[in-house]
């Protein structure tokens, strides 16, 4: 196996209904393994997501959980998705950048950048920040 990194993303009680949605936005089809299923948590830990998976038809892959009531829950982080390619990728990235921006907030329009490519910045519906950078394509 090749050593892989990919973003684990935190929820309190969102990831099933996070997962449903990237996967409308990606493609896919996500799982989901409960902390009732190996019998950790507390009872009403129960039926929240110990572990969620997501691996597109582009090749992504996304992790995530709910994180257990006595973690927190960080309001804001400092790492953010990117989503990057080239021309020929322009209109499945716009596409992303489009569904992402449903109920989200988009902190940059998706528009040429002074470095010539197309990049725009949003936050999705549930507090993920995104970052999409389509290079050599003005916008």
């Amino acid at each position: 196996m090749t050593v892989q990194l990919t973003p684990y993303l935190a929820f309190r009680d969102q990831t099933r209904e996070a997962f449903d949605f990237y996967a409308s936005v990606f493609g896919g089809s996500p799982t989901f393994s409960t902390y009732g299923e190996f019998g950790v948590g507390t009872p009403d830990e129960a039926d929240k997501v110990m572990h969620g998976q997501l691996q597109t038809p582009s090749g992504l892959l996304l992790m995530g959980a709910d994180r257990p009531d006595s973690v927190p829950l960080e309001d804001a982080s400092s790492v953010s998705l990117s989503l990057f390619g080239g021309p020929d990728d322009a209109d499945e990235l716009t596409g992303w950048f489009e569904a992402l921006a449903e109920g989200g907030t988009v902190h940059e329009a998706l528009a040429q950048a002074p470095w010539g490519d197309s990049f725009g910045m949003v936050d999705d519906r549930y507090g993920q920040h995104w970052m999409v950078n389509i290079g050599g394509a003005a916008a």
